[in-house]
Protein backbone atom coordinates (compact mmCIF):
# COMPACT_ATOMS: atom_id res chain seq x y z
CA UNK A 1 0.00 0.00 0.00
CA UNK A 2 3.60 2.36 0.30
CA UNK A 3 3.14 2.13 -3.38
CA UNK A 4 6.22 0.43 -4.10
CA UNK A 5 5.01 -2.03 -6.95
CA UNK A 6 3.75 1.33 -8.41
CA UNK A 7 7.04 2.99 -8.05
CA UNK A 8 8.55 0.53 -10.38
CA UNK A 9 5.80 0.54 -12.86
CA UNK A 10 6.75 4.18 -13.02
CA UNK A 11 10.28 3.69 -13.33
CA UNK A 12 9.68 0.91 -16.17
CA UNK A 13 7.25 3.29 -17.85
CA UNK A 14 4.78 -0.15 -18.45
CA UNK A 15 3.25 -2.74 -16.86
CA UNK A 16 5.15 -5.83 -15.92
CA UNK A 17 4.12 -9.32 -16.04
CA UNK A 18 2.87 -10.58 -12.50
CA UNK A 19 2.39 -6.93 -11.36
CA UNK A 20 -0.41 -6.59 -8.22
CA UNK A 21 -1.46 -2.87 -7.58
CA UNK A 22 -4.45 -2.07 -5.58
CA UNK A 23 -4.69 0.39 -2.21
CA UNK A 24 -4.30 -3.11 0.30
CA UNK A 25 -1.08 -4.69 0.50
CA UNK A 26 -1.08 -6.92 -2.64
CA UNK A 27 2.43 -8.21 -3.41
CA UNK A 28 2.69 -10.85 -1.08
CA UNK A 29 5.87 -12.55 -2.80
CA UNK A 30 9.19 -11.63 -3.80
CA UNK A 31 9.42 -10.66 -7.51
CA UNK A 32 12.59 -9.85 -9.42
CA UNK A 33 12.20 -8.18 -12.83
CA UNK A 34 14.89 -9.01 -15.51
CA UNK A 35 15.25 -8.06 -19.12
CA UNK A 36 14.68 -10.86 -21.97
CA UNK A 37 12.93 -11.15 -25.25
CA UNK A 38 9.70 -12.70 -24.23
CA UNK A 39 7.27 -11.17 -21.55
CA UNK A 40 6.58 -14.01 -19.06
CA UNK A 41 6.71 -15.00 -15.54
CA UNK A 42 9.42 -17.57 -14.35
CA UNK A 43 8.53 -19.49 -11.15
CA UNK A 44 11.09 -19.33 -7.77
CA UNK A 45 12.12 -23.06 -8.38
CA UNK A 46 12.81 -22.45 -11.85
CA UNK A 47 14.18 -19.15 -11.18
CA UNK A 48 16.95 -20.78 -8.27
CA UNK A 49 18.64 -23.20 -10.97
CA UNK A 50 18.72 -20.90 -13.91
CA UNK A 51 22.16 -21.29 -15.39
CA UNK A 52 22.34 -17.48 -16.46
CA UNK A 53 20.76 -15.60 -13.42
CA UNK A 54 22.69 -15.23 -10.18
CA UNK A 55 20.03 -16.66 -7.53
CA UNK A 56 21.12 -20.19 -6.54
CA UNK A 57 22.05 -19.15 -3.28
CA UNK A 58 18.27 -19.06 -2.54
CA UNK A 59 17.48 -22.71 -2.46
CA UNK A 60 18.89 -22.71 1.23
CA UNK A 61 15.49 -21.62 2.66
CA UNK A 62 13.39 -23.57 1.08
CA UNK A 63 10.23 -24.74 -0.79
CA UNK A 64 8.11 -22.17 1.49
CA UNK A 65 10.36 -18.89 -0.13
CA UNK A 66 10.82 -20.53 -3.32
CA UNK A 67 7.26 -20.97 -3.82
CA UNK A 68 6.85 -16.70 -2.77
CA UNK A 69 9.78 -15.85 -5.19
CA UNK A 70 9.00 -15.19 -8.79
CA UNK A 71 10.46 -13.98 -11.94
CA UNK A 72 9.21 -11.13 -14.25
CA UNK A 73 11.06 -11.21 -17.73
CA UNK A 74 10.17 -8.11 -19.77
CA UNK A 75 12.00 -6.56 -22.63
CA UNK A 76 12.71 -2.86 -21.20
CA UNK A 77 15.54 -0.92 -21.84
CA UNK A 78 16.08 0.20 -17.90
CA UNK A 79 16.84 -3.45 -17.33
CA UNK A 80 19.05 -3.75 -19.49
CA UNK A 81 21.37 -1.64 -17.16
CA UNK A 82 19.47 -2.90 -13.68
CA UNK A 83 17.53 -6.18 -12.00
CA UNK A 84 14.69 -4.86 -9.68
CA UNK A 85 13.39 -6.51 -7.07
CA UNK A 86 9.91 -6.07 -5.42
CA UNK A 87 9.63 -7.37 -2.08
CA UNK A 88 6.40 -8.31 0.05
CA UNK A 89 4.80 -5.47 2.05
CA UNK A 90 5.61 -5.58 5.84
CA UNK A 91 2.44 -5.57 8.12
CA UNK A 92 2.22 -4.73 12.12
CA UNK A 93 1.75 -7.50 14.36
CA UNK A 94 2.98 -11.59 14.37
CA UNK A 95 0.56 -12.99 12.14
CA UNK A 96 2.36 -12.46 8.82
CA UNK A 97 5.24 -13.28 10.26
CA UNK A 98 4.32 -16.14 11.73
CA UNK A 99 2.63 -17.56 8.72
CA UNK A 100 5.26 -16.41 6.09
CA UNK A 101 6.97 -19.92 6.52
CA UNK A 102 10.62 -18.68 5.84
CA UNK A 103 12.55 -16.23 8.14
CA UNK A 104 12.28 -13.16 6.35
CA UNK A 105 15.09 -10.99 7.79
CA UNK A 106 17.99 -13.63 6.18
CA UNK A 107 16.14 -13.41 3.00
CA UNK A 108 16.30 -9.53 3.19
CA UNK A 109 19.98 -9.62 4.42
CA UNK A 110 21.06 -11.71 1.35
CA UNK A 111 19.29 -9.51 -1.19
CA UNK A 112 20.94 -6.48 0.91
CA UNK A 113 24.37 -8.25 0.51
CA UNK A 114 24.08 -8.76 -3.19
CA UNK A 115 22.03 -4.81 -3.67
CA UNK A 116 24.05 -1.87 -5.08
CA UNK A 117 20.74 0.20 -3.80
CA UNK A 118 18.33 -0.37 -1.34
CA UNK A 119 14.87 1.60 -1.40
CA UNK A 120 12.22 1.56 1.68
CA UNK A 121 9.60 3.41 1.27
CA UNK A 122 6.70 5.06 3.55
CA UNK A 123 3.16 6.24 3.53
CA UNK A 124 2.97 9.56 4.09
CA UNK A 125 -0.39 8.34 5.93
CA UNK A 126 1.06 5.61 7.90
CA UNK A 127 4.57 6.29 9.42
CA UNK A 128 4.53 3.15 12.13
CA UNK A 129 7.50 0.72 12.46
CA UNK A 130 6.60 -2.55 13.07
CA UNK A 131 8.37 -5.37 14.78
CA UNK A 132 9.23 -6.92 11.89
CA UNK A 133 10.17 -3.85 9.57
CA UNK A 134 12.27 -2.81 12.34
CA UNK A 135 14.07 -6.45 12.26
CA UNK A 136 14.58 -5.72 8.44
CA UNK A 137 16.16 -2.59 9.15
CA UNK A 138 18.13 -4.39 11.87
CA UNK A 139 18.96 -6.86 8.78
CA UNK A 140 20.51 -3.95 7.26
CA UNK A 141 23.36 -2.52 9.50
CA UNK A 142 26.86 -2.73 7.69
CA UNK A 143 25.22 -1.30 4.49
CA UNK A 144 23.81 1.81 5.65
CA UNK A 145 25.29 3.72 2.58
CA UNK A 146 22.75 1.48 0.03
CA UNK A 147 19.76 2.85 1.82
CA UNK A 148 17.63 5.54 0.14
CA UNK A 149 14.13 6.22 1.82
CA UNK A 150 11.15 7.91 0.21
CA UNK A 151 8.11 9.34 1.50
CA UNK A 152 5.75 8.83 -0.74
CA UNK A 153 2.31 10.13 -1.35
CA UNK A 154 3.02 13.18 0.23
CA UNK A 155 0.70 15.22 -2.40
CA UNK A 156 -2.09 13.99 -0.37
CA UNK A 157 -1.17 16.28 2.60
CA UNK A 158 -0.49 20.07 2.62
CA UNK A 159 2.67 21.65 3.40
CA UNK A 160 2.30 22.66 7.33
CA UNK A 161 0.91 18.43 8.06
CA UNK A 162 4.18 17.60 5.32
CA UNK A 163 6.89 19.12 7.42
CA UNK A 164 5.58 17.19 10.95
CA UNK A 165 5.44 14.22 8.77
CA UNK A 166 8.82 14.61 7.23
CA UNK A 167 10.00 15.40 10.95
CA UNK A 168 8.25 12.33 12.38
CA UNK A 169 9.53 9.93 9.92
CA UNK A 170 13.36 11.34 10.91
CA UNK A 171 12.78 10.79 14.49
CA UNK A 172 11.54 7.20 13.76
CA UNK A 173 14.25 6.75 11.68
CA UNK A 174 16.91 7.82 13.99
CA UNK A 175 15.17 5.56 16.85
CA UNK A 176 15.43 2.40 14.38
CA UNK A 177 18.60 2.58 12.12
CA UNK A 178 21.56 2.51 13.83
CA UNK A 179 23.75 4.63 11.61
CA UNK A 180 24.93 8.16 13.29
CA UNK A 181 24.51 9.35 9.93
CA UNK A 182 20.39 10.57 8.88
CA UNK A 183 19.27 8.47 5.82
CA UNK A 184 18.88 10.45 3.14
CA UNK A 185 14.82 10.81 2.15
CA UNK A 186 13.00 11.57 -1.18
CA UNK A 187 10.12 13.46 -0.81
CA UNK A 188 7.20 12.59 -3.51
CA UNK A 189 4.67 10.99 -5.47
CA UNK A 190 6.55 8.63 -7.16
CA UNK A 191 3.71 7.18 -9.96
CA UNK A 192 2.77 8.84 -13.36
CA UNK A 193 -0.27 9.93 -11.83
CA UNK A 194 -0.38 13.98 -11.50
CA UNK A 195 -0.18 15.40 -8.16
CA UNK A 196 -2.89 15.71 -5.86
CA UNK A 197 -2.28 19.49 -4.73
CA UNK A 198 0.33 21.70 -6.16
CA UNK A 199 1.33 23.11 -2.75
CA UNK A 200 5.16 21.81 -3.10
CA UNK A 201 5.44 21.00 -6.69
CA UNK A 202 8.59 22.34 -6.56
CA UNK A 203 9.75 20.16 -3.98
CA UNK A 204 8.61 17.15 -5.16
CA UNK A 205 10.02 17.82 -9.06
CA UNK A 206 13.60 18.83 -7.15
CA UNK A 207 13.36 15.66 -5.07
CA UNK A 208 12.48 13.11 -8.12
CA UNK A 209 15.00 14.38 -10.21
CA UNK A 210 17.55 13.57 -7.48
CA UNK A 211 16.34 10.19 -7.06
CA UNK A 212 16.20 9.49 -10.69
CA UNK A 213 20.08 11.03 -10.96
CA UNK A 214 20.66 8.49 -7.82
CA UNK A 215 19.23 5.65 -10.07
CA UNK A 216 21.03 6.57 -13.41
CA UNK A 217 24.13 6.47 -12.48
CA UNK A 218 24.13 2.98 -10.55
CA UNK A 219 25.51 1.02 -13.59
CA UNK A 220 29.05 3.41 -13.86
CA UNK A 221 29.10 3.07 -10.32
CA UNK A 222 28.42 -0.28 -9.63
CA UNK A 223 32.40 -1.45 -10.26
CA UNK A 224 33.03 0.94 -7.42
CA UNK A 225 30.75 -0.45 -5.47
CA UNK A 226 31.90 -4.26 -6.10
CA UNK A 227 35.40 -3.40 -4.95
CA UNK A 228 34.21 -2.29 -1.73
CA UNK A 229 31.93 -5.15 -1.31
CA UNK A 230 35.93 -7.33 -1.84
CA UNK A 231 37.34 -5.20 0.71
CA UNK A 232 34.91 -5.55 3.29
CA UNK A 233 34.67 -9.04 2.78
CA UNK A 234 38.82 -9.75 3.11
CA UNK A 235 38.90 -7.46 6.01
CA UNK A 236 35.87 -9.67 7.60
CA UNK A 237 37.34 -12.96 6.50
CA UNK A 238 41.03 -11.37 7.92
CA UNK A 239 39.52 -11.03 11.49
CA UNK A 240 37.46 -14.55 11.43
CA UNK A 241 40.72 -16.27 10.91
CA UNK A 242 42.54 -14.50 13.60
CA UNK A 243 39.48 -15.26 15.85
CA UNK A 244 39.12 -19.09 14.95
CA UNK A 245 43.28 -19.58 15.40
CA UNK A 246 43.10 -18.07 19.08
CA UNK A 247 40.38 -20.30 19.86
CA UNK A 248 42.02 -23.23 19.05
CA UNK A 249 44.98 -22.31 20.01
CA UNK A 250 43.45 -21.95 23.37
CA UNK A 251 42.30 -26.27 23.31
CA UNK A 252 43.57 -28.16 25.56
CA UNK A 253 45.41 -31.31 23.64
CA UNK A 254 43.80 -34.48 25.23
CA UNK A 255 40.79 -33.38 28.29
CA UNK A 256 38.18 -31.15 28.93
CA UNK A 257 37.37 -29.53 25.27
CA UNK A 258 34.20 -29.31 25.75
CA UNK A 259 34.49 -27.55 29.12
CA UNK A 260 37.26 -25.01 27.34
CA UNK A 261 34.76 -24.52 24.21
CA UNK A 262 31.84 -23.50 26.80
CA UNK A 263 34.25 -21.41 28.37
CA UNK A 264 35.83 -18.97 25.40
CA UNK A 265 32.10 -19.17 24.21
CA UNK A 266 30.50 -17.03 27.39
CA UNK A 267 34.11 -15.31 27.57
CA UNK A 268 33.71 -14.01 23.97
CA UNK A 269 33.80 -9.78 24.79
CA UNK A 270 36.94 -10.66 26.31
CA UNK A 271 38.51 -12.79 23.17
CA UNK A 272 37.63 -10.42 20.89
CA UNK A 273 39.32 -7.62 23.14
CA UNK A 274 42.29 -9.75 23.24
CA UNK A 275 42.11 -10.22 19.53
CA UNK A 276 41.91 -6.85 18.20
CA UNK A 277 44.68 -5.54 20.43
CA UNK A 278 47.11 -8.49 19.24
CA UNK A 279 46.29 -8.19 15.74
CA UNK A 280 45.56 -4.23 16.03
CA UNK A 281 42.00 -5.00 13.75
CA UNK A 282 39.02 -2.39 13.82
CA UNK A 283 36.21 -3.01 15.95
CA UNK A 284 33.58 -2.48 13.39
CA UNK A 285 35.14 -5.42 11.25
CA UNK A 286 34.37 -8.26 13.99
CA UNK A 287 31.13 -10.36 13.67
CA UNK A 288 27.81 -9.40 15.71
CA UNK A 289 28.49 -11.53 19.21
CA UNK A 290 25.53 -12.51 19.48
CA UNK A 291 24.82 -14.54 16.38
CA UNK A 292 28.74 -15.68 15.87
CA UNK A 293 28.48 -17.30 19.89
CA UNK A 294 25.38 -18.97 18.57
CA UNK A 295 27.26 -20.34 15.52
CA UNK A 296 30.47 -21.61 17.61
CA UNK A 297 28.15 -23.68 19.73
CA UNK A 298 27.36 -25.57 16.77
CA UNK A 299 30.85 -26.43 15.84
CA UNK A 300 33.79 -28.05 17.61
CA UNK A 301 37.17 -25.61 18.00
CA UNK A 302 39.57 -28.53 18.13
CA UNK A 303 38.41 -29.48 14.32
CA UNK A 304 39.45 -26.09 13.57
CA UNK A 305 41.79 -25.89 10.40
CA UNK A 306 45.26 -24.81 11.28
CA UNK A 307 46.15 -21.02 10.87
CA UNK A 308 48.67 -19.93 7.72
CA UNK A 309 50.52 -16.93 8.19
CA UNK A 310 50.99 -17.47 4.27
CA UNK A 311 46.98 -16.69 3.24
CA UNK A 312 46.86 -14.04 5.40
CA UNK A 313 49.54 -12.41 3.42
CA UNK A 314 47.87 -13.24 0.72
CA UNK A 315 45.31 -11.31 1.72
CA UNK A 316 47.37 -8.08 2.76
CA UNK A 317 49.00 -8.15 -1.12
CA UNK A 318 45.24 -8.03 -2.38
CA UNK A 319 44.28 -5.08 0.07
CA UNK A 320 47.33 -3.03 -0.57
CA UNK A 321 48.85 -3.82 -3.53
CA UNK A 322 46.50 -5.51 -6.51
CA UNK A 323 42.78 -3.32 -5.33
CA UNK A 324 44.69 0.15 -5.46
CA UNK A 325 46.13 -0.91 -9.15
CA UNK A 326 42.23 -2.17 -9.75
CA UNK A 327 41.06 1.28 -8.47
CA UNK A 328 43.20 2.94 -11.06
CA UNK A 329 42.16 1.39 -13.99
CA UNK A 330 38.14 2.67 -12.74
CA UNK A 331 37.59 6.60 -14.03
CA UNK A 332 38.78 9.49 -11.93
CA UNK A 333 39.01 13.29 -11.93
CA UNK A 334 42.74 12.81 -12.87
CA UNK A 335 41.57 11.31 -16.44
CA UNK A 336 42.36 13.60 -19.50
CA UNK A 337 39.44 12.81 -21.85
CA UNK A 338 41.28 10.19 -23.96
CA UNK A 339 41.82 8.10 -20.65
CA UNK A 340 38.46 8.37 -19.47
CA UNK A 341 37.02 7.33 -22.18
CA UNK A 342 39.13 4.42 -22.51
CA UNK A 343 38.20 3.59 -19.21
CA UNK A 344 34.56 3.37 -20.05
CA UNK A 345 34.87 1.52 -22.89
CA UNK A 346 36.78 -1.29 -20.92
CA UNK A 347 34.76 -0.81 -18.29
CA UNK A 348 31.30 -1.77 -20.63
CA UNK A 349 29.69 -4.81 -19.83
CA UNK A 350 27.94 -6.16 -23.42
CA UNK A 351 25.90 -3.64 -24.64
CA UNK A 352 24.67 -1.92 -21.23
CA UNK A 353 24.58 1.96 -20.95
CA UNK A 354 26.63 3.45 -18.96
CA UNK A 355 23.44 5.13 -17.60
CA UNK A 356 19.74 4.03 -17.00
CA UNK A 357 16.89 5.85 -18.78
CA UNK A 358 14.36 7.32 -16.46
CA UNK A 359 10.97 8.73 -16.80
CA UNK A 360 10.82 12.72 -16.91
CA UNK A 361 7.07 13.69 -16.69
CA UNK A 362 7.30 17.62 -16.71
CA UNK A 363 3.45 17.92 -16.98
CA UNK A 364 2.94 15.19 -13.60
CA UNK A 365 4.02 18.80 -11.80
CA UNK A 366 1.92 21.16 -13.28
CA UNK A 367 4.35 22.51 -15.99
CA UNK A 368 3.71 21.99 -20.21
CA UNK A 369 6.72 20.72 -22.16
CA UNK A 370 8.34 22.34 -24.28
CA UNK A 371 6.67 22.34 -27.57
CA UNK A 372 7.28 19.92 -29.78
CA UNK A 373 9.59 18.21 -26.85
CA UNK A 374 7.25 15.22 -26.57
CA UNK A 375 6.40 15.01 -30.61
CA UNK A 376 7.91 12.56 -31.96
CA UNK A 377 8.23 13.85 -35.30
CA UNK A 378 10.29 16.32 -33.39
CA UNK A 379 11.03 20.00 -33.23
CA UNK A 380 10.04 22.52 -35.92
CA UNK A 381 12.04 24.28 -38.20
CA UNK A 382 11.96 27.93 -37.03
CA UNK A 383 12.79 26.76 -33.62
CA UNK A 384 16.63 27.28 -34.10
CA UNK A 385 17.39 26.09 -30.82
CA UNK A 386 15.74 22.86 -31.04
CA UNK A 387 15.72 22.22 -34.28
CA UNK A 388 18.60 19.67 -35.73
CA UNK A 389 17.98 19.22 -39.88
CA UNK A 390 19.88 16.04 -39.39
CA UNK A 391 17.56 14.36 -37.03
CA UNK A 392 15.85 11.85 -39.78
CA UNK A 393 19.34 11.09 -40.90
CA UNK A 394 20.40 10.15 -37.27
CA UNK A 395 17.36 7.50 -36.58
CA UNK A 396 18.15 5.80 -40.17
CA UNK A 397 21.92 5.66 -38.97
CA UNK A 398 21.41 4.67 -35.44
CA UNK A 399 21.53 0.42 -36.46
CA UNK A 400 24.59 1.18 -38.74
CA UNK A 401 26.54 3.20 -35.80
CA UNK A 402 26.03 0.37 -33.68
CA UNK A 403 27.13 -2.48 -35.31
CA UNK A 404 30.80 -0.84 -35.89
CA UNK A 405 31.18 -1.47 -31.51
CA UNK A 406 30.96 1.85 -29.78
CA UNK A 407 32.54 1.04 -26.43
CA UNK A 408 31.03 3.80 -23.70
CA UNK A 409 28.89 5.16 -26.79
CA UNK A 410 31.85 5.84 -28.93
CA UNK A 411 33.84 4.48 -31.63
CA UNK A 412 37.74 5.17 -31.18
CA UNK A 413 39.71 7.20 -33.78
CA UNK A 414 40.98 3.93 -35.50
CA UNK A 415 37.61 2.78 -36.04
CA UNK A 416 36.15 6.14 -37.42
CA UNK A 417 39.09 6.60 -40.23
CA UNK A 418 38.53 3.12 -40.98
CA UNK A 419 34.87 3.92 -42.03
CA UNK A 420 35.66 7.32 -43.34
CA UNK A 421 38.64 5.39 -45.76
CA UNK A 422 36.10 3.13 -46.96
CA UNK A 423 34.44 6.29 -48.44
CA UNK A 424 36.76 6.74 -51.33
CA UNK A 425 37.05 10.42 -50.81
CA UNK A 426 40.90 11.90 -50.43
CA UNK A 427 42.72 12.76 -47.38
CA UNK A 428 42.43 15.97 -47.73
CA UNK A 429 38.54 15.69 -47.95
CA UNK A 430 38.28 13.49 -45.25
CA UNK A 431 40.47 15.64 -43.19
CA UNK A 432 38.67 18.69 -43.79
CA UNK A 433 35.41 16.20 -42.77
CA UNK A 434 37.07 15.08 -39.53
CA UNK A 435 37.96 18.35 -38.49
CA UNK A 436 34.27 19.94 -38.82
CA UNK A 437 32.87 16.49 -37.17
CA UNK A 438 34.63 16.11 -34.16
CA UNK A 439 32.91 18.74 -32.38
CA UNK A 440 34.51 18.39 -29.07
CA UNK A 441 37.81 17.84 -30.64
CA UNK A 442 38.61 14.70 -28.42
CA UNK A 443 39.68 12.35 -31.66
CA UNK A 444 36.66 10.14 -31.20
CA UNK A 445 32.93 10.20 -32.56
CA UNK A 446 30.24 10.06 -30.88
CA UNK A 447 26.84 8.63 -32.55
CA UNK A 448 26.01 12.69 -33.37
CA UNK A 449 29.25 13.58 -34.67
CA UNK A 450 29.32 10.39 -36.84
CA UNK A 451 25.83 10.93 -37.96
CA UNK A 452 27.44 14.99 -38.89
CA UNK A 453 30.31 12.92 -40.83
CA UNK A 454 28.15 10.59 -42.90
CA UNK A 455 26.14 13.72 -43.74
CA UNK A 456 28.87 15.37 -44.92
CA UNK A 457 30.37 11.90 -47.10
CA UNK A 458 27.27 11.68 -48.79
CA UNK A 459 27.40 15.81 -49.65
CA UNK A 460 30.44 15.10 -51.58
CA UNK A 461 30.18 11.44 -52.72
CA UNK A 462 26.30 11.39 -53.93
CA UNK A 463 25.21 14.99 -54.37
CA UNK A 464 28.78 16.28 -55.32
CA UNK A 465 29.07 19.24 -53.07
CA UNK A 466 31.45 21.16 -51.80
CA UNK A 467 32.77 20.75 -48.34
CA UNK A 468 32.11 23.37 -46.12
CA UNK A 469 34.41 25.50 -44.12
CA UNK A 470 32.25 25.70 -41.51
CA UNK A 471 28.81 23.85 -39.77
CA UNK A 472 25.23 25.29 -40.59
CA UNK A 473 24.24 26.19 -37.40
CA UNK A 474 21.02 23.55 -38.35
CA UNK A 475 23.71 20.68 -38.76
CA UNK A 476 25.08 21.15 -35.78
CA UNK A 477 23.15 18.58 -32.84
CA UNK A 478 21.81 20.73 -30.51
CA UNK A 479 23.87 19.57 -27.38
CA UNK A 480 27.12 20.74 -29.12
CA UNK A 481 25.96 24.39 -30.52
CA UNK A 482 27.59 25.67 -27.04
CA UNK A 483 30.90 24.35 -27.97
CA UNK A 484 30.50 25.75 -31.72
CA UNK A 485 29.85 29.51 -30.12
CA UNK A 486 32.34 29.42 -27.31
CA UNK A 487 34.99 28.61 -29.78
CA UNK A 488 34.26 31.20 -32.01
CA UNK A 489 33.88 33.62 -29.11
CA UNK A 490 37.76 32.84 -28.67
CA UNK A 491 38.17 33.53 -32.40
Amino acid sequence: SVGKTSFIRYLLGRDFPGQRIGPEPTTDRFTVLINGPDERTIPGNALSVHPDLPFRGLQKFGVSFLSRLEGSQLPSSVLRSVTLIDTPGILSGDKQRLNRGYDFTKVVNTFADRADLIIMLFDAHKLDISDEFKETIDALKGHEEKVRCILNKADQIDRQQLMRVYGALLWSLGKTMSSPEVARVYVGSFWEEPLHTMDNADLFEKEEKDLMRDLAVLPRQSAVRKINELVKRIRKVKTLAYIISHLKAQMPSLMGKEKMQNKLINDLPNVFRSVLKKHNLAPGDFPDIHSFSERLREVKFSEFSAFQQKQMDDLDAVLNKEIPELMELLPSEKDTPETLKLKMAASSIGDSPARVPLPTRNDKFGKRHKENESNPFGFAEDDTDQYWSLQDSSERLLSTFESLGPKGGFLDTQTARDVLMKTGLSKDELRQIWNLSDIDRDGYFDFEEYVVAMFLVDAVVQKNRPIPTQLPNSVVPPSKRNLIRYKESEA
